[in-house]
């Protein structure tokens, strides 16, 4: 059960080590940040790894803001906006990220990242992770989730710099202004963090989610575990197939075989780093036959991620939602989030759903659900989120795919 001893370091600093935050820190660093920060200090023991780093203050995103009467200025653009216009939210949107991008970081938090990015190795081209993580993130009354970015593979001080300003402009992007104004919280009561990691290479190996849970019946004995090749933006963003896991959890301690099922997913691409000279910072190629035709996972890394997964539950006492990563120079498993699982554990356990299709036509389109409704409407295919605009109330949203930036 989580217990958090209060921390004895004071956050004034502009830039602070992961290793140095707990739980108690989201104020300061984000509910991303201090959740890895807590499982650096209180769970490596328990074989838990999380790749190091540092994070942003909370108190740095604001300073930042103080310059060019910036905060001011936003209050005033987003002032009297329909956030369910579309193109209202979108053009303040754009705004707004661009005054953020035009300044530079205060040179007190320049210094202090070019500081800490020396720190965390010897090469002025360090391959590392910079992710986005929000003040009010992974609350059980509200999900923030996924609503800013995620910058991979980033190398040098100057690309580092940048993508620490494209993740406080991601805090305006459209979605995540809508559902801030959607769950009533004040722009005043939000504030960003930017966490600087070693990269996974995950890019040679593999990299996936899981839950603590069965996610769609909520059952709590198993571990429910999704993989695929390359880097993890690809499952995390719904565009790749994945392999699928089942494990029973009381079998983990008991010796025996606990992988009750297994699916091969088709795993048609990957994320890897580009190639060099590339302006980009990775690529997605297509997978080889033979990486389609054999599971992301070996039975051994499956076992240890499930062991992972019940020691990070029962350290936060709740249901978990975990994001890893394979490296596939070392072999090692990493664990580069986790957050509590919200929708599935918060459904009633004594009631039971089921829905009925009572007419019968012909049969166009199958596909793999991912949930039990039964909804109906006029098909409205959607080849970009540029379209958005075309779709009306009560329309069937027929799409490639979608991520979070189509649910503003």
């Amino acid at each position: 059960m989580l217990d958090c001893p209060r921390n004895s370091h004071s956050v004034k600093e502009p830039v602070i080590g992961l290793h140095q935050v707990s739980q108690r820190d989201i104020a300061h660093v984000g509910g991303k940040n201090a959740s890895l920060g807590e499982m650096l200090s209180r769970l490596s023991s328990a074989s838990i790894q999380v790749p190091g780093g540092f994070a942003t203050t909370a108190d740095a995103y604001r300073a930042h803001l103080t310059q060019d009467d910036l905060k001011k200025r936003i209050a005033g653009r987003l002032a009297g906006i329909d956030v369910d216009n579309i193109r209202q939210l979108g053009s303040a949107g754009r705004e707004i990220r661009s005054w953020i991008m035009q300044l530079d970081l205060p040179r007190t938090l320049e210094q202090a990242v070019r500081d800490a990015y020396t720190g965390l190795g010897n090469s002025d081209s360090l391959p590392v992770a910079v992710r986005s993580s929000a003040t009010a993130e992974d609350l059980p009354q509200a999900s923030f989730a996924g609503q800013q970015e995620t910058y991979l593979n980033v190398r040098g001080i100057d690309n580092v710099l940048e993508s620490i300003r494209k993740v406080f402009a991601s805090l305006y992007n459209d979605r995540a202004i809508a559902y801030r104004h959607h769950q009533g919280f004040a722009e005043v009561d939000i504030a960003i963090s930017a966490g600087v990691q070693h990269m996974v290479r995950s890019d040679t190996g593999s990299s996936g989610v899981l839950f603590t849970l069965d996610t769609e019946s909520g059952f709590n004995d198993v571990v429910f575990i999704t993989a695929s090749y390359g880097l993890g933006e690809c499952i995390v963003q719904g565009a790749v197939n994945p392999d699928e896991f089942y494990v029973y959890k009381p079998s983990l301690t008991t010796g025996q075989a606990a992988i009750l099922r297994r699916h091969l997913g088709e795993k048609a691409i990957k994320m890897v780093y580009a190639d060099a000279g590339n302006l980009a910072t990775t690529q997605i190629v297509d997978t080889t036959p033979a990486e389609r035709g054999r599971f992301s996972l070996a039975d051994k890394d499956i076992r240890a991620l499930a062991e992972m997964a019940v020691t990070i539950e029962k350290h936060y006492g709740q249901p978990m939602d975990v994001e890893w990563a394979k490296d596939g120079e070392s072999g090692e498993l990493f664990i580069l989030q986790a957050r509590p699982e919200t929708v599935i554990s918060a459904r009633s356990s004594q009631v039971i759903e089921r829905y009925r299709l009572r007419s019968k036509n012909t049969v166009l389109a199958t596909g793999r659900s991912i949930g039990n409704r039964i909804g109906a409407g006029v098909c409205r295919v959607i080849e970009s989120v540029k379209e958005l605009g075309q779709v009306q109330a009560g329309d069937v949203l027929v799409a490639d795919m979608t991520d979070p930036d189509w649910e503003p």
